[in-house]
């Protein structure tokens, strides 16, 4: 792992991607005259950890650990518990386990080997996915979690998007997309009652625009690698 390498890795598009971001999160947290410093950092460390996530490097697996943590905090003040138990509890554990399967699953230095889906996989994933929503979804009860409906969605979204990402599927991206969506509106009902948490809705439409990028070229990861694969056979 090469910070250093994995940043030079990053094409012209990518470095314009990721510097837009920066700029849209940092332009948010300015115009919104907030002072919230964890918030703003949370945002970058995690738009920073998806642009090398989409480039299939191990290195956005780190970074997704420590937006984690800081996020799981940002979410404990406004008593989104959803939230708190899908970054600590499911989100940065499989994010760690991911740097141990993507460098088990090398295709390079700075490149994961995306893999196929099997039957199997799909099943397994989808009885765990309705156990985890299920279970999950009684404790936020419990818990008076705010916005309940929305937050039990992002856990169940959430939950597979890391599974997805662990099992080295292009589909994670998907998966991510739609839990930003619902992350968007999640934070957007928090902004209505305290106009500081704007930037988390301007972080995560960014995240958006990021992970769509991520589908598309994890689509193009796949084909490049499959298509090296069967010209050495």
């Amino acid at each position: 792992m090469n910070i250093y390498q994995s940043i030079k890795n990053l094409s012209a598009f990518e470095q314009i991607l990721w510097g837009t971001s920066i700029i849209f999160i940092g332009g948010s947290f300015i115009v919104s005259n907030q002072n919230d410093w964890i918030t703003i950092i949370a945002s970058l460390i995690g738009v920073t950890a998806l642009i090398f996530v989409a480039k299939g490097d191990v290195v956005g697996q780190i970074l997704i650990i420590v937006f984690s943590l800081i996020y799981g905090f940002i979410s404990y003040r406004f008593k989104y518990y959803g939230e708190i138990i899908t970054y600590l509890g499911m989100t940065a554990p499989i994010a760690f386990l991911s740097v141990i399967t993507w460098l088990k699953h090398p295709y390079s230095k700075q490149e994961v080997k995306v893999s196929e889906l099997t039957k199997k996989q799909v099943i397994i994933l989808t009885i765990v996915t309705i156990g985890v929503t299920i279970f999950l979804g009684m404790v936020l009860k419990k818990l008076g979690t705010t916005y309940l409906g929305f937050s039990i969605v992002s856990i169940t979204t959430s939950f597979v998007a890391s599974s997805l990402m662990m099992l080295r599927s292009h589909y994670y991206a998907i998966a991510y997309a739609t839990n930003d969506l619902v992350l968007i509106i999640l934070w957007s009902l928090a902004s209505l009652e305290d106009n500081m948490y704007i930037s988390m809705v301007i972080c995560f439409i960014v995240f958006f625009v990021n992970d769509l990028y991520a589908f598309i070229n994890w689509k193009r990861m796949k084909n490049t690698q499959y298509e090296s694969q069967a010209s050495t056979i």
